[in-house]
């Protein structure tokens, strides 16, 4: 069995864990869905690393079968057609676009792995969480959390001490809040 010396234990429980509540990233979503089209303004304030905040106009159709959405960023001049997530594993996920950029007169495609969970044997989790607070109005916030588990560990005879324990760790951050206020057409 391998053991691993000079691990350095933290001096305190206060370097055991820490959680940070203060986004990195706010959004204030506008949305109206008319005959099928859910038509969005996303004012998206960046704090870190710079700050910075976006626009962008977006255009979703609502029924199933499509399964796409165009953004347009008018800063950037960018224009994108993405698609929805689609899933190929239970927590494993695939989504592809093109866009362009007027600026740079560039066009191209891209893609994207996501997933809830990653790091080291499944040490990291990433969700985000919906909370309707009244018809029309959501909150969302984008959570984060990594950690590792205490180890406990031993041996008799081996040179080990007969019980050793490394403490766990946690990091836990609120990285997004979204503000959705959602008009719909009551038909």
């Amino acid at each position: 069995m391998d053991s691993e010396p000079n691990v350095e234990e933290p001096s305190s429980w206060d370097e055991l864990y820490n959680i940070n509540l203060m986004p990195s990233e706010l959004f204030l979503k506008f949305r109206k869905e008319v005959q099928g089209v859910r038509v969005a303004l996303n004012m998206e304030i960046y704090n870190a690393p710079i700050n910075e905040c976006q626009a962008k106009l977006v255009f979703k159709p609502l029924t199933p079968e499509w399964k796409w959405k165009f953004i347009y960023e008018p800063i950037q001049h960018d224009v994108r057609i993405l698609s929805k997530k689609i899933p190929i594993t239970k927590f494993l996920n695939l989504q592809v676009g093109v866009g362009h950029s007027f600026k740079m007169h560039a066009t191209g495609w891209k893609w994207k792995l996501t997933t809830c969970l990653g790091g080291d044997n499944v040490s990291r989790i990433r969700n985000k969480t919906s909370v309707g607070l009244f018809p029309g109005f959501d909150l969302r916030f984008g959570w984060r959390a990594e950690y590792v588990l205490p180890e406990l560990t031993g041996g008799l005879g081996t040179g080990e001490p007969m019980l050793n324990m490394q403490s766990g760790r946690l990091q836990a951050s609120l990285d997004r809040v979204e503000a959705i206020i959602t008009h719909s057409d009551a038909n």
